[in-house]
């Protein structure tokens, strides 16, 4: 019996974390025009729906975890906010770089933008939880568990 409430109570624990709340306070919507340079919600939102298990990853290296979030980093025009939360941990805002929005790749990553990661205690990194705040103000989130999201 316990497998079947195993799942039943993931399930439940899963759509109580989404249903969550996102306090978007002092955030503004921005209007969604479509320029086909993913610089909007309506632009850059199918693509990350399709994409989100590479959202973060978990790299061991150098005696540390790595936890990136290069993918985010590159489609985060469209994006206000990301917030992510360590190991069932309070969530905590990470900055982004601007939207390059004027250039050829408003997603680029430069060598001034920082670094896409940050580091932590080596095996320490056992979940992450991301909410992403869109620039019209609707949010998404997903858990991801270590095993899923190491990368060699």
């Amino acid at each position: 019996m316990s497998s079947i409430f195993t799942p039943i109570a993931l399930a439940a624990a899963i759509y109580s974390t989404a249903a969550e709340a996102q306090d978007t306070t002092g955030l503004t919507a921005e209007p969604q025009i479509v320029t086909g340079k993913f610089l909007t919600a309506t632009e850059v939102k199918p693509v990350l729906n399709a994409t989100q298990a590479n959202w973060v990853a978990v790299r061991e290296y150098d005696g540390q975890d790595l936890v990136y979030v290069t993918h985010l980093w590159a489609w985060r025009c469209g994006l206000l906010q990301m917030e992510v939360a360590i190991n069932e941990g309070e969530y905590e805002i990470w900055d982004m770089p601007k939207c390059h929005a004027d250039e050829g790749s408003p997603g680029a990553i430069k060598s001034g933008d920082g670094a896409p990661y940050r580091s932590f205690e080596l095996g320490s990194v056992q979940n992450i939880k991301v909410r992403l705040v869109y620039d019209d103000l609707t949010t998404a989130e997903a858990v991801f568990e270590r095993a899923a999201i190491m990368t060699p």
